[in-house]
């Protein structure tokens, strides 16, 4: 049998369907599994061991058609469930099951309404459903994130001055949209606050806020932003004591990795089903700390974000406890 997944974006989101592929390939190792996401994203997957080919989307549709055509899949899991996926499934012409996205409740919890209907129920859980006619079941293992050897970070060579066996805070500085993270001004402030050493991590775009915090703070923080790759980033967070992190693709990488985690939540909120999802057991529970600010009246404002606040204010970042974020990351494991 021939399984194909399908889910083309973006890192947090291809990382979650881990487990998915986990649990299957160990349950029913006999089926061949495929999957399909956008090119940009394929170190999210490329190194699963439990994946048996990827194809890769590059916004010509037809010819991904015809590429997964001749495949001659038995069955599509479609766990982005947007038009271009509704057009493979189509196309293929073979049963499938597609993830619902219950739109409409985040809507509600978005809108000036801020109705909650979602459920209470983390979106790997909500994933697993759509492989209920396999009878799959969880193995309780949480998220995979797969560094090739030649892509770990030797902290000696890189950072000399970092001793090895020095326990360091990751501090995640970027995420896709603005609103999801803190002003450098006050990651500054935080990172003056934290009494370990500080490896700043983030994108090419994050460079100059990277450079900026490591001046204004000094040798005690590491710059690392726009240097690596996903793995290398990934290698360092590996590597670190503890991660603080806006809601972004590199919280769920640190998830993946079991690493204890401070989330600094803005215009999203948990309630979306998106917080990290880590390995069943109380003590890897207890790694993971939430940062908000409660009681805004305007947050929830996107379930994904915004490149400024539509409100002006930005309190739900503006307003985070700073002390109470280094405190945790000064707190001894």
């Amino acid at each position: 049998m021939k399984c194909l997944f399908i889910r083309l974006s973006s890192i947090g989101d291809i990382i979650l369907t881990s487990p998915l592929l986990r649990c299957m390939k160990s349950q029913m190792p006999e089926i061949e599994i495929h999957f399909l996401l956008k090119k940009q994203f394929l170190q999210t997957v490329g190194h699963n061991p439990y994946i048996d080919q990827v194809h890769l989307f590059e916004d010509d549709l037809s010819h991904t058609i015809a590429v997964l055509k001749s495949e001659q899949f038995d069955y599509v899991i479609d766990l982005h469930n947007n038009w271009r996926s509704w057009r493979i499934c189509r196309a293929l012409s073979v049963p499938y099951q597609k993830f619902n996205k219950i739109n409409f409740k985040k809507f509600l919890l978005t809108s000036s309404l801020k109705i909650n209907k979602l459920p209470d129920q983390h979106i790997v859980d909500r994933y697993l459903e759509t492989l209920s006619n396999f009878n799959i079941i969880y193995d309780g293992k949480g998220l995979d994130f797969f560094i090739p050897e030649n892509e770990e970070i030797d902290l000696e060579a890189n950072y000399p001055s970092l001793k090895k066996n020095n326990p360091y805070i990751a501090l995640v500085v970027g995420a896709q949209h603005a609103t999801k993270c803190m002003e450098k001004e006050q990651l500054v402030k935080l990172c003056q606050q934290i009494n370990k050493p500080i490896i700043l991590l983030g994108g090419k775009k994050e460079s100059s806020i990277g450079q900026f915090i490591s001046d204004q703070v000094g040798e005690q923080v590491y710059n690392a932003c726009g240097t690596y790759n996903l793995f290398g980033s990934a290698s360092l967070i590996k590597q670190c004591e503890k991660v603080i992190t806006p809601d972004t693709g590199l919280m769920h990488i640190s998830a993946a990795l079991n690493k204890p985690i401070a989330v600094i939540w803005g215009n999203t909120v948990k309630d979306f089903g998106m917080y990290p999802f880590m390995p069943n057991g109380k003590q890897l529970q207890l790694q993971y700390k939430s940062f908000e600010v409660s009681g805004l009246p305007c947050r929830p404002c996107s379930k994904i974000g915004y490149n400024k606040c539509p409100k002006k204010h930005f309190f739900c970042m503006k307003e985070q406890d700073l002390a109470a974020i280094a405190a945790w990351a000064d707190q001894p494991l």
